[in-house]
């Protein structure tokens, strides 16, 4: 045969060759990527991978300890190898861990997600009970939530509400029972590097060795959701060193409002007007005020103004007072910014060497607006509202109208 003759049976036979089969992902690729797009989110917002370190916020720590799991499995490197756009992988230098034989993949991806809290990279621990291992599985399997953007908004509060002091994380510990302890609708954790939000409780119904469970919808920060049994999420949660649960947001007793003889006075709110000729600032001076907490003089704390950025390196005027008596003045501080936040003024101000500083305690708040926040302060119901800008009023945070 010619060769001619064997090059048009080549071309004869290459149309019946049969189409390459594309592999899809399961749902273990599809939480590795979608874990991993976070992270690359965190970079592109600051420039850099994720760090360690007692001076970053918890959910930085949280990632960079994720891109070193990440990292340290062959598994997980090879299929982000591809999407690693920001050479974040490359950033670890950590040699994969064995995979215990008693222990299958699911489990370990469940292991290794809360092994944050972890001293050494390469620590594992077997999975060795029926529930502790069906806990693992129904924590591994998630799939996209299809209406996320119900739920983002809150995760973003509980980030600031985390920021600001306002809320705090409790870690769980072996003698605290928790295993007792109920999950109620509406509460927030933080599991395997992520916060996990409980959307909603399924009836209660009694389990074969006695105990009373019940189903769950968990909506996670990064897109996902699982459908799990309220035991699963407790024993995870118990199991994760670095499991934490996320408190409610509360003031507790902030402000008496007025003082008797035993009291002490703990400090001021001030609320200050700028006299900057800042285009800026002259264009909302009426609205615009500074807002803070003070324990010393505040005619002292105002003398150098003109000198220092966080002042706008201008002169103010005192617009208001308000003596604290057994106040928490930092956490008074934190509650107050974090309800004018939406109206926060987002200004860039060079202090006198010329270095650009954002002032974080200027708002574009009416007058009457805080001294609306003081008497719910002194009554107890701040943490229910938070300023609305298009309103110009405080508002209840659970999307009521104003009390």
């Amino acid at each position: 045969m010619s060769d001619l003759d064997l090059d048009e049976l080549r071309d004869e036979l290459a149309d019946f060759a049969q189409p390459e089969k594309k592999v899809g992902r399961g749902p273990r690729e599809e939480r590795i990527i979608a874990g991993f797009e976070e992270i690359q989110r965190f970079a592109d917002e600051h420039g850099r991978a994720p760090q360690h370190g007692e001076d970053r916020d918890i959910f930085e720590r949280l990632y960079a300890v994720r891109l070193d799991r990440l990292g340290a499995l062959e598994e997980c490197r090879s299929l982000l190898a591809p999407l690693d756009r920001q050479g974040l992988l490359s950033s670890t230098e950590i040699a994969a861990p064995a995979m215990p034989e008693e222990m299958d993949a699911d489990a370990l991806m469940a292991e290794l997600a809360g092994a944050a809290g972890a001293s050494e990279i390469t620590e594992l621990r077997h999975v060795r009970s029926t529930a502790e291992k069906r806990a693992a599985e129904e924590i591994a399997n998630r799939e996209r939530c299809p209406d996320f953007d119900r739920f983002k908004p809150l995760f973003e509060q509980v980030r600031i509400d985390l920021d600001s002091g306002v809320r705090t994380t409790r870690q769980f510990v072996k003698d605290a029972g928790f295993l007792k302890a109920d999950i109620t609708e509406g509460q927030f954790f933080i599991l395997g590097g992520q916060v996990a939000y409980v959307a909603e409780v399924g009836e209660t119904f009694r389990a074969p060795n006695g105990e009373t469970d019940a189903r769950l919808r968990v909506v996670y920060s990064n897109m996902t959701e699982s459908n799990l049994l309220r035991r699963s999420l407790q024993r995870a949660l118990y199991k994760d060193e670095a499991g934490r649960r996320i408190t409610e947001p509360s003031a507790g007793p902030l402000f008496t409002g007025e003082s008797d003889d035993e009291d002490i006075a703990s400090g001021t709110i001030y609320v200050l007007r700028s006299k900057s000729d800042h285009p800026l600032v002259s264009a909302n001076r009426d609205v615009l005020h500074k807002i803070g907490v003070t324990g010393g003089d505040i005619t002292r704390r105002l003398a150098n103004a003109r000198l220092d950025p966080t002042f706008l390196m201008a002169e103010v005027e005192v617009v208001a007072t308000y003596t604290l008596y057994n106040i928490n003045r930092v956490k008074l501080e934190n509650l107050i910014h974090r309800i004018f936040a939406p109206a926060q003024l987002d200004i860039e101000i060079k202090d006198r060497f010329g270095n650009p500083i954002v002032p974080r305690e200027w708002f574009l708040v009416p007058r009457f607006v805080v001294e609306d926040a003081v008497e719910r302060i002194k009554d107890g119901t701040i943490t229910d509202y938070i300023y609305d800008p298009a309103a110009a009023r405080l508002v209840r945070s659970d999307g009521g109208g104003r009390a």
